[in-house]
């Protein structure tokens, strides 16, 4: 049997296991960054470049909500999901304006109040959320999101490449999802694409 390559589990779970804090510490983290006057928001600068005014977001992995909470204050539709209740609280917390959901990216599952699954025009992925998943949650994950774009809609995703998840595996995974790599950078400020890190904007294939 061919091992699927990846930690056996997922590693946001496994530092709260060892470290029932871990969330709490983090949230305190980005509070305290943010109130030093630091700039938290580049990756979110980015998708409200890319989107149409008033656009479906999907912040998948959104953590505390920093960026999906200043994508909703640009005026957009935004719905974060995070595997980590602690962080979700937070994020409704200090982002009322968007819509706030714990679960696991692997059993994605958004829909409207109509019951229609969700379909997003831009999904964001950043803060190396894809590289916390265990292996088995890779293509499910993926596959996942691209059941919920739009049709014309984008994945843009952030990791580094250096962390686990290298490139030949990210694609294989995205394309066994129904995803394509349209683009790719080595940072959110588009430089051009290096070893380091993925910006990457991805399609329906």
């Amino acid at each position: 049997m061919t091992s699927i390559p990846g930690p056996q589990e997922n590693l946001w779970s496994a530092a709260v296991r060892r470290n029932p804090d871990h969330a709490r510490g983090y949230a305190e983290r980005w509070r305290r960054i943010e109130a030093s006057g630091k700039d938290i928001h580049g990756e979110a600068r980015l998708l409200d470049a890319m989107a149409p005014r008033g656009a479906r977001i999907l912040d998948a992995g959104c953590g505390t909500g920093r960026l999906g909470g200043y994508l909703a204050r640009a005026g957009h539709d935004v719905v974060g999901v995070d595997l980590d209740p602690q962080l979700i609280d937070v994020a409704c917390e200090d982002h009322p304006q968007a819509r706030w959901e714990v679960g696991n990216l692997a059993a994605l599952d958004l829909r409207g109040e109509d019951g229609a699954p969700l379909r997003f025009d831009l999904q964001l992925c950043a803060g190396n959320v894809l590289t916390f998943l265990a292996g088995g949650e890779r293509r499910p994950a993926l596959a996942r999101l691209a059941q919920h774009l739009a049709p014309e809609g984008r994945l843009v995703v952030g990791f580094g490449l250096d962390r686990g998840y290298d490139l030949e595996d990210f694609t294989a995974d995205a394309a066994a999802g129904g995803l394509q790599l349209q683009q790719r950078f080595s940072s959110w400020e588009l430089h051009p694409a290096g070893d380091g890190f993925l910006v990457g904007v991805l399609a329906s294939a």
